[in-house]
């Protein structure tokens, strides 16, 4: 039913009330004014929910007075898309990235492997024919699939790209995690001259193109995205004021130490700030790090950081979520402060009360055949079952953290890459979403399947 409202050109509106009163039926609406651009509710509507998006037309929109902020966010979305990013699909409801480079998984060879620090090792990926790779965006991930064991299902694993983005190779860096399969696998089974079947750079925490300052922070391995944008503005010796600002235990455990020095000396307007919350006796305060103790709230609000950032943020969740509550608290827009979630991304459920979360599981009496689904993020793969209306009902079905709104294909909250595999939609979408990327509120399986979550 949504759908058909908005492919009809019916949405309905909510409309904010300037001046309390009584209303009744029988009451009279009388015009009072005609606002700028005199465009109607449909016609707006259907610059953000139908496809087309005339650019020209946002522009009239957004000189209307009455819309509202959340409206102007989207359409400036739009009318940003593509400038400096080659991307499909609708910014104004959900973040787009490039069209991956190629579709599905393909093989790549393991040319070289280097330590990075005591926990962190990089590896590198080549074409098997001597070419270069597609270029990455700074800040975009791989997902590779590793041959675990023999005769069991191979598993799925995303790690972020730390390399320069116009390099003849990726390099992806993994630090070992005491109970991570996947982690495990890559530091003591992958040998130099291996072929690993990897998916095309994804991924929507993406240096923008901009003149503004922009703040890179990090904890640990999180370093890994942000360390390809510091290339990404090395590399063009950008004006930009930038700030690298990390956190690590000591200098043993920081990754990228030495290159990250080097990168921010090219630039002709670089800060440095690193914390260690457990330096050696060997660290030296001022030459290896500027403060001992975590990179917290309070260290920020003491650095004079220039409010009119951009800002990336990568690490554990919980420095996430205090960085960028801390950066909101001191004067920084909150729609120019992005995070990179490593793990699936929290669920958005709206108008549903929240339950107890679980770990992602097979669901209840599985089907034997049907296409395989792996869930990339959560470590998952099943089978499907025609019993489910859509692939989001399969990953309520196993507690897979998803995000929906409609669940008719229109609102977009839902869009995932879709790393291989081939889908439907019952109902079609009202507007298609990005390259490589699913409605999974409205799609299902035509064969094996693996999604970015």
């Amino acid at each position: 039913m949504p759908a058909l409202l908005i492919s009809h050109h019916r949405p309905g509106f909510y409309f904010r009330v300037l001046r309390e009163g009584t209303v009744q039926a029988g009451d009279d609406i009388v015009l009072v004014t005609r606002g700028p651009e005199a465009m109607t509710v449909a016609d707006v509507d259907a610059l953000l929910y139908l496809p087309g998006h005339s650019h020209h037309q946002i522009s009239r929109a957004l000189l209307i007075p009455a819309l509202s902020p959340g409206w102007k966010v989207s359409f400036e979305a739009i009318l940003s898309q593509g400038a400096g990013l080659d991307a499909t699909g609708n910014a104004g409801l959900t973040a787009v990235s490039p069209p991956p480079a190629w579709a599905g998984f393909r093989p790549l060879n393991v040319t070289d492997i280097e330590p990075e620090s005591e926990s962190v090792i990089s590896v590198y990926l080549a074409d098997p024919d001597g070419t270069g790779v597609p270029p990455a965006q700074p800040g975009q991930f791989l997902t590779l699939r590793l041959p675990t064991d023999q005769g069991r299902k191979s598993i799925l694993r995303s790690y972020s790209l730390s390399g320069a983005p116009g390099a003849s190779t990726y390099r992806v860096s993994v630090k070992r995690e005491p109970h991570g399969v996947g982690s495990q696998f890559v530091h003591d089974r992958v040998r130099r001259g291996d072929r690993l079947d990897v998916a095309a750079p994804r991924g929507t925490f993406i240096l923008r193109p901009a003149d503004a300052p922009v703040l890179l922070l990090s904890a640990g391995v999180g370093a890994t995205p942000v360390l390809a944008m510091l290339h990404a503005l090395a590399g063009t010796q950008s004006g930009r004021d930038v700030w690298w600002l990390h956190g690590a235990r000591n200098r043993a455990e920081e990754p990228f130490a030495t290159e990250s020095r080097s990168l921010l000396q090219a630039l002709p307007s670089a800060h440095r700030y690193v914390c260690y919350s457990r330096p050696s006796p060997d660290d030296a305060a001022g030459r290896d790090y500027q403060r001992a103790g975590r990179l917290t709230a309070s260290v920020l609000a003491t650095l004079d950081l220039p409010r009119d950032s951009d800002a990336y943020i990568c690490g554990p969740a919980e420095f996430m979520t205090e960085m960028a509550s801390a950066l909101r608290n001191l004067g920084v827009d909150a729609s120019r402060i992005r995070t990179e979630i490593f793990g699936p991304a929290p669920a958005i459920t709206p108008g549903v009360m929240p339950t107890p979360t679980r770990s992602p599981h097979h669901p209840e009496s599985e089907a034997t055949d049907g296409p395989q689904i792996g869930f990339a993020r959560s470590g998952l793969t099943v089978h499907w079952d025609a019993r489910y209306a859509s692939l989001l009902d399969l990953a309520e079905a196993c507690d897979v953290p998803a995000r929906w709104s409609c669940r008719t294909g229109v609102c977009h909250t839902c869009e995932t890459s879709l790393l291989s595999g081939t889908i439907g939609y019952a109902p079609d979408p009202v507007d298609n979403p990005a390259d490589g990327n699913v409605l999974i509120c409205c799609s299902h399986p035509v064969a094996d399947t693996v999604l970015d979550m």
